[in-house]
């Protein structure tokens, strides 16, 4: 395997808190815990608080992972919780899908969970417009916690709704472009294209056969991690106004993207023929048409890094950040980042002693890095994310700086739970198969049809 080409800027961090400021937020502490600041609701975080008081208390964790190493993780970042805190004990309940998640806190019953970890960042806007999860800036705030000199700023973004931290980055996902080297030496090509408009011609240049036998790339926004939402991240669109309002049909990078790929598409033969290339691929999990040696080039995210590594495919491959448009070639570098989310419920009676884990969980560094080599996934902390004892592949690399980029990019939280890509990916498709044939009129549609889904989820501009 070659060392995956990762250049782009570092991003400019946040100076840290000087001794002065983070001893006058500890001080603090006491003070906001018996103002119970930081509940959205139900009990404060001041009651209850095993974890001042020394007293046995019990939480509830919930959370997504199902696979048996992953659950192993999970576990033993419990016990070394657990060891720091002797007098708090977790019970750990995994294997929880989030719509299930999303209707207990809901529901608010005696056996929900305390702590919710959450692996679709769209949730956070509906959780937290509707005061489901407690507000954790007042208790970062009281733990002398910086969050912008922390968390790399789009892991905040993506885990907050208007300005409300009810959840924090429990490690991340990052988007970038896997490529076959073998491929790429025999049609002549030396390295990974860094604008839209080098990623066409290698694509063209990859294809042989009219596709069937090898496609450079599947431009399809069917195809796997290869949506609308992730690809126009490249382009650092602005998806709601100022005022709160859509802005589909008012950023020009929706109508570029749409008009990039739908020439791209036609360049490789047309949409139906890359449909029938398309149906033939197997599944994303089973038998992809990168891990194949169907395509040259893929979009995906950095667990498949570990797949491709466990698979051992035939081929040499590496990584390299996704292609930027030409007019933003400066700022290559830059990739999509998303990720699972922790919270605390309103409900919880033992707010005080889920914070102390949610801490732990997110915060201490030793935690962070363990939980990401165990799992593979990108560290959620600035200090995680440069720690010498991460032991993750060269390949992964990538993945890392990306998400240390200074112009990557998330997607924001909404009232609707991030209907937007839905509506945007519709139009994608639409546009691409011919169905839409006037963009203009078509964005603007896109436009109304969210700007009513956000109007009936009651989001305001903030």
């Amino acid at each position: 395997m070659t060392t995956p080409h990762v250049p782009g800027p570092p991003r400019r961090r946040p100076a840290p808190l000087g001794r002065t400021a983070a001893a006058l937020f500890c001080a603090t502490a006491v003070v906001l815990a018996a103002a119970g600041c930081g509940s959205a609701g139900g009990h404060g975080p001041g009651t209850g608080s095993g974890s001042d008081a020394g007293r046995p208390v019990t939480i509830t964790f919930w959370h997504q992972w199902s696979d048996p190493s992953e659950i192993a993780a999970v576990d033993t970042d419990i016990a070394g919780f657990e060891k720091l805190y002797p007098n708090i004990r977790v019970n750990a309940v995994a294997n929880v899908s989030d719509p299930v998640m999303t209707k207990a806190l809901q529901a608010g019953s005696a056996d929900a969970p305390d702590v919710v970890s959450d692996s679709d960042t769209l949730d956070v806007g509906p959780l937290c417009s509707a005061g489901e999860l407690v507000d954790l800036g007042p208790l970062m705030h009281g733990s002398g916690i910086d969050p912008a000199a922390t968390f790399p700023k789009e892991m905040l973004d993506y885990s907050q709704y208007q300005g409300k931290q009810c959840t924090l980055p429990l490690l991340g996902d990052a988007y970038g472009l896997y490529y076959n080297i073998d491929m790429f030496h025999a049609a002549g090509i030396s390295g990974p294209p860094h604008t839209f408009s080098q990623l066409a011609a290698d694509a063209v240049r990859l294809t042989k056969a009219d596709g069937a036998q090898q496609l450079g790339y599947m431009p399809l926004y069917e195809d796997y991690q290869n949506d609308t939402g992730t690809l126009v991240a490249q382009y650092d669109p602005q998806y709601l106004t100022t005022a709160g309002k859509s802005n589909f049909a008012g950023d020009p990078g929706f109508a570029q993207l749409l008009g990039w790929q739908r020439n791209l598409v036609n360049e490789l033969g047309g949409y139906p023929l890359l449909s029938k290339i398309y149906d033939s691929f197997g599944g994303e999990y089973t038998a992809n048409a990168f891990d194949k040696g169907r395509v040259a080039m893929q979009v995906d995210g950095e667990w498949r890094v570990a797949m491709l590594t466990q698979e051992k495919v035939p081929f040499q491959w590496a990584t390299a950040p996704f292609p930027v448009p030409d007019d933003q070639a400066s700022q290559y570098g830059r990739g999509l980042l998303a990720g699972t989310v922790i919270g605390i419920s309103h409900n919880s009676r033992e707010q005080q002693a889920a914070w102390q884990f949610v801490r732990y969980l997110t915060t201490d560094t030793s935690a962070v890095v363990d939980f990401a080599n165990a799992i593979e996934n990108v560290p959620s902390t600035y200090a995680a994310l440069d720690s010498p004892s991460l032991q993750l592949p060269a390949a992964f690399q990538t993945f890392l700086t990306i998400a240390d980029n200074q112009y990557s990019v998330t997607q924001p939280a909404t009232a609707d739970g991030g209907n937007y890509l839905a509506v945007l990916q519709t139009l994608g498709t639409q546009y691409e198969s011919g169905k839409v044939t006037d963009l203009a009129a078509g964005l603007r549609a896109a436009d109304q049809a969210e700007d009513s889904s956000l109007a009936k989820a009651g989001q305001t501009a903030g």
